[in-house]
């Protein structure tokens, strides 16, 4: 599944972007940093909630997550 490969990828951007690890992000959200290894690797499909999440702790916009070129996945 690429999109959930680059999705994942997004998120990994994002977060080190931030300087935060994985532990750190999952302190500043609900969800365990194992969740957000998975996700980050393209190993989990998530739902809507944790999205709001992932957001929460990464201090962005939902859109922000999803600001990556979909053309790849062709």
């Amino acid at each position: 599944m690429k999109f959930l490969e680059q999705f994942g990828n997004q998120i990994k951007l994002l977060r080190k972007k931030k300087g935060l690890s994985l532990r750190e992000l999952a302190q500043l959200c609900d969800i365990d940093h194992s969740d957000i290894s998975k996700i980050e690797k393209g190993q989990r499909n998530i739902q809507i909630s944790t999205i709001l999440e992932l957001t929460k702790g990464l201090d962005i916009h939902p859109k922000d997550l999803f600001d990556f070129d979909t053309e790849k996945l062709k």
